[in-house]
């Protein structure tokens, strides 16, 4: 008798095959309370995670409101920390209003998906965010990807599109591989000249950029130049969830069509309630921006200084780019022997031969942290022209 293999099974096992082969495989890591590596590869760029103020707001929080939202924003989940939250992000960004997601990913999934169709056109930088690109799927909206910060590219596709088709340009503000900055001035003429909305995803620079930490759009390019601002609470402000930000017109379509919104239990509380004094540390700390700014031009001076193939980024993200992944799986395993974690990335989360050393710094980085990253990389680097 012949005995059938689960086609299911089969396809498993292959696909895994093919990605071990690839050398590919992703590795989830388990970190203990007491986890001795220096963080050098998470978001937390002002350091306010692990900020007690934070912790203590969140447990407030829970006691006042509970544990969980109950039900979704427009059942009973809504409540008045919600509410109150969404008001501060609608002031720190110069918006009307803001509406709360429970990720980055579901806000741009959400924000895509009710304002696109099939009658749409999208356009996005070709290094976005993988939300923003799956955003662009779920809508069903035709698509394109211009060159990576490249206006003239951008401008030339816009051109060919069809008169009565809706635009939308989508692009990150920090991209989160490379650190680099988009144009957002650049963009939203270009938007105008072509009679597009320009909506950006400033997960990455939400409280690091910015006079006031708004953020690399924020109150310096108002509503009329990008229509739909997109940031995440879960980076520098040290919490979860996400928001996005613009008209009345913008967030009432948003609760009435955006899928991800309307189907998704609310934020807890607590997360609401620890976000508040994350703003509240944001509006009246800002020596935590300006010690951030000091790590920065501190690391890129000396990995300068020792030749290391730094990408062209002034934010907190600071690739060192080694082009092959064996290559960063060596030297992510070297640095993790000296106690300290970066994050090692390979394709396909960027192109073949772009693997690189995510280097993310923040505030909470002392002078030895930062020492020891250096003399960790140089030593990596030594190692291979002994």
């Amino acid at each position: 008798m012949t005995v059938s293999v689960d086609p299911w099974q089969r396809r498993l096992a292959e696909r895994a095959e093919t990605r071990r082969a690839e050398g590919l495989w992703r590795q989830r890591p388990t970190l203990a309370d007491d986890e001795p590596l220096i963080d050098f590869a998470g978001n937390d760029y002002l350091g306010l995670a692990r900020d007690p103020r934070l912790a203590e707001a969140q447990a407030e929080g829970a006691r006042r409101f509970g544990a969980g939202a109950r039900a979704s924003h427009l059942v009973c989940g809504h409540l008045t920390v919600h509410e109150a939250l969404e008001q501060r992000l609608a002031e720190l960004t110069g918006r009307p209003r803001a509406l709360l997601f429970s990720t980055g990913y579901m806000a741009n999934l959400g924000t895509l998906q009710a304002l696109c169709d099939r009658h749409c056109r999208i356009f996005q930088d070709r290094l976005n965010h993988a939300s923003l690109l799956d955003g662009a799927r779920l809508a069903g909206s035709p698509s394109r990807r211009f060159h990576h910060r490249d206006l003239d590219d951008l401008a030339a596709l816009l051109a060919r599109a069809p008169d009565e088709a809706p635009r939308l340009v989508v692009s990150d503000g920090v991209f989160s591989m490379d650190g680099d900055t988009a144009d957002i001035a650049g963009l939203a003429a270009t938007c105008r000249r072509h009679r597009a909305w320009l909506m950006v995803d400033d997960a990455h620079g939400l409280g690091v950029l910015g006079e006031h930490g708004d953020g690399c759009v924020g109150r310096a390019h108002g509503v009329d130049d990008v229509p739909v601002l997109v940031g995440t609470l879960g980076k520098a402000l040290g919490t979860a969830g996400a928001f996005v930000a613009g008209s009345e017109a913008l967030v009432e379509q948003l609760i009435q069509f955006a899928r991800p919104y309307v189907y998704t239990t609310a934020q807890p509380p607590g997360v609401a309630a620890a976000t508040l004094a994350a703003l509240d540390i944001l509006a009246s700390e800002p020596e935590h921006r300006s010690r951030l700014q000091e790590r920065i031009a501190r690391f890129r001076r000396e990995a300068a200084t020792l030749g290391l193939p730094l990408g062209a980024s002034t934010t907190p993200i600071q690739p060192v780019v080694l082009g092959d992944s064996e290559r960063v799986m060596r030297w992510a395993a070297r640095l993790g022997e000296s106690g300290l974690r970066v994050g090692a990335i390979r394709a396909p989360t960027v192109p073949q031969g772009e693997a690189r050393l995510r280097v993310t710094l923040s505030a909470a980085h002392g002078d030895d942290a930062l020492d020891a990253l250096l003399e960790a990389l140089a030593s990596c680097a030594r190692e291979e022209t002994a």
